[in-house]
């Protein structure tokens, strides 16, 4: 027999009105009295909504007589939530798993998700937090155990499940029991992690909600609005954020198939692009580390993959195509407007990130067809401005280059963009501009033409040109063809020798010359004790078992030239971020038992141990901080996550003012701004120019009495 909530509302009323009927079913028929909401009738719905949790008279009821406590405290302050009453709560939870006090503490950690929020509704009714560490032991257990809690109500296994498990749920008794906890659950976690500002307990819980996310399957505008916070903390998060978000988000793509996948990838993709707006040597770490996370996400369906990857890829050929064959008929936009678009941050790093996803799947039928189109991409991108200023640029796409080619064994002739750059001049001289600054070609585009004549510029160009040489040739140093290959090479090699006066450079050239010849005769053995024509197909194995052993003379000057390089970028790097290069490696064994359950409490306890509360004062300055750099970032965040196009994402440079300069700029001398002093002077009161013009006078008259 079903009770309606009405008729229960009236035998409670009746019980006050009449004790003594009261008494008499509690002797003789007490099962009247023992209803709870599994009594409810499937047609009778409930009242309870995921954001405001009314407080009906049996909770009431529960408190005031299995707490004695709080009935004490009730009297003086009815509304404020104490440690005794969350104590008493977690103690009925674990011991009999009463619902009353699932639905106080749920309402409890409601009030601790909105702590600080303005609502107009009248506060009579509703609970409050005075003290932080109320606060931490509410939201410390409903993280740890509401998940199981809430699988145990609805019945369903102790971890995983799958979506179609989750559907078939919603249409059942249980269900329209409690699915309003659930609701409450995710929905009050999303408003409080949309106000935390530690990355500890943000990232303590998403770990717990991440073990709750099959339950988004019944709420979709829920679901996408996880995965907008998330892509969020994926990229703009420090520490061991960014590696539980990409956690989370992959978790989703596992469940939820399709209808996440395509959303992950275009945020993931965006948020990277974001990040590429500037590139420092402290960034470096980092931004490889996002490009690992999105070539680990891909792995989940490489299907759609290759799609968003089509038309990324194509819409970095568009952008390139309008700059190599723009005239004044067919575009409004000057050559240097269209220049910013390609030899920028955001440009290089997309080829650096799809360059990234083919060779980690280059085994794969899905992108390897892709390995194509980027090839001609990067190939035109190298030749755009060919000058000494941007050789930083040519070499980041020489090295991309090389990459495919080892990943897909295909053959790409990069050998002809690196001698070029041996053809300049300023490789010929003695360097005039005397030793100069260290110079990193992986945090930068274009040199100042200042640097160009150093000796630091000069040997870093050299030595990045035979490394990139040495890795392209021993490619093919198990080539029965290696002969042809390097012959044209090793010719514009010894031309150089030549040519040049720093005898450093021959030393260094000369040695490479030898390494080829060397491994020519390597070749040249294997090749004339076995009768094979050129277009036998058992000619492309002729050095196998010498190429597993990797026992060629070029293959082994490449290790040593790897070593050199690295002692050299280490030398320049000065910092270091904090997810490193080990952070940034993933593998096939992540699994859902990551966590350890012993420690979560541990990590818990750690995270939320301060006197933190949503909406305190303590994080009101640095909220409203954070809005003001939001605002201004607003159009630019905007374009990025509204429209799937990137173009728009490139149209804006990133370099300075003075890296801004059009294909006849580059080869003329570089001129100093005299707008932008003028208005900087005229910027100035005419205090400071009268002590300028003082200035000017005294440095006069001083050199005027060094010449006498």
């Amino acid at each position: 027999m079903s009770i309606c909530s009405n008729c229960r509302g009236s035998r409670k009323s009746a019980s006050l009105q009449d004790p003594e009927f009261y008494e008499f079913l509690k002797e003789h028929d007490k099962e009247l009295l023992d209803f709870n909401d599994e009594d409810v009738d499937d047609e009778a719905e409930t009242d309870v909504d995921s954001e405001d949790i009314e407080e009906d008279a049996e909770t009431d009821e529960y408190l005031m007589k299995h707490v004695p406590s709080v009935a004490v405290e009730a009297k003086s302050s009815k509304n404020v939530i104490t440690t005794a009453m969350v104590d008493s709560w977690c103690k009925s939870i674990q011991e009999n798993t009463s619902l009353g006090a699932v639905r106080a503490l749920m309402k409890a950690y409601r009030t601790a998700c909105h702590y600080g929020d303005d609502s107009g509704d009248d506060n009579a009714n509703q609970l409050s937090i005075m003290s932080s560490s109320v606060f931490n032991k509410i939201m410390l257990f409903v993280l740890s155990e509401m998940d199981g809690i809430l699988r145990g109500l609805l019945k369903l296994p102790p971890s995983g499940g799958k979506k179609e498990t989750l559907l078939d749920l919603m249409s059942t008794r249980l269900w329209k029991n409690y699915n309003h906890l659930v609701k409450s659950y995710l929905g009050n976690s999303l408003h409080v992690l949309n106000q935390m500002t530690d990355t500890k307990m943000i990232s303590f819980t998403l770990r717990r909600l991440r073990y709750s996310s099959i339950f988004l399957a019944a709420y979709p505008a829920l679901l996408r609005k996880y995965v907008k916070v998330v892509l969020h903390f994926w990229g703009s998060g420090g520490g061991a954020l960014p590696v539980v978000s990409l956690l989370f988000l992959r978790d989703l793509c596992l469940q939820f198939g399709s209808g996440c996948i395509d959303d992950c990838f275009k945020g993931m993709y965006k948020a990277y692009v974001l990040n590429c707006q500037s590139f420092t040597a402290t960034k470096l770490q980092h931004i490889q580390f996002l490009g690992n996370c999105f070539t680990e996400l891909l792995r989940v369906d490489l299907g759609a993959a290759y799609q968003h990857a089509f038309i990324f890829i194509r819409q970095l050929a568009m952008i390139l195509r309008e700059t190599t064959t723009r005239t004044k008929k067919n575009s409004k936009l000057s050559f240097k407007e269209l220049f910013r678009k390609v030899y920028g941050w955001k440009f290089m790093n997309c080829l650096e990130l799809w360059t990234g996803a083919i060779c980690a799947y280059s085994s794969e039928a899905d992108l390897k067809p892709l390995a194509y189109p980027l090839t001609q991409i990067i190939t035109a991108t190298a030749r755009l401005v060919p000058t000494a200023q941007y050789f930083p640029l040519r070499l980041w796409c020489i090295k991309m280059l090389n990459r495919i080619a080892a990943s897909t064994g295909t053959f790409i002739p990069v050998s002809l963009l690196l001698l070029e750059m041996l053809e300049i001049k300023e490789l010929h001289r003695p360097p005039t501009g005397g030793v100069g600054e260290a110079v990193d070609f992986r945090t930068m585009l274009r040199v100042k033409k200042s640097a160009l004549k150093t000796r630091a510029f000069q040997e870093m160009c050299v030595f990045s040109v035979i490394e990139e040489l040495t890795e392209h040739l021993a490619q093919w140093s198990y080539s029965a063809a290696f002969f042809e290959l390097s012959f044209v090479p090793t010719v514009q090699l010894r031309e150089f020798c030549k040519s040049t006066k720093v005898e450093r450079f021959r030393r260094e050239m000369r040695q490479l010359i030898r390494q080829i010849e060397a491994n020519c005769e390597f070749t040249n053995k294997k090749r004339m004790s076995v009768a094979i024509l050129p277009n036998d197909p058992g000619a492309a194995s002729l050095l196998e078992d010498e190429k597993m052993k990797g026992s060629s003379p070029l293959s082994q000057y490449a290790t040593v030239l790897r070593e050199r390089a690295q002692q050299r970028n280490d030398s320049i790097t000065q910092s270091s971020v904090t997810v490193g290069e080990r952070a940034s490696i993933f593998g096939s064994k992540i699994t859902d038992n990551d966590e350890q359950d012993h420690s979560v409490n541990e990590e818990g306890v750690t995270a939320f141990n301060s006197g933190w509360l949503p909406g305190s004062d303590s994080t009101t300055s640095h909220a409203e901080k954070v809005k003001e750099k939001r605002k201004r970032k607003r159009p630019q965040e905007e374009a990025a996550f509204d429209e799937d196009v990137v173009e728009e994402l490139i149209l804006s440079s990133d370099e300075d003012e003075d890296s801004m300069i059009n294909a006849q700029e580059l080869e003329d001398t570089e001129e100093e701004p005299v707008i932008s002093k003028r208005q900087k002077m005229s910027q100035q009161p005419l205090a400071s120019l009268s002590n300028l013009s003082k200035k000017k006078r005294k440095y006069k008259s001083k050199k005027s009495n060094k010449k006498k």
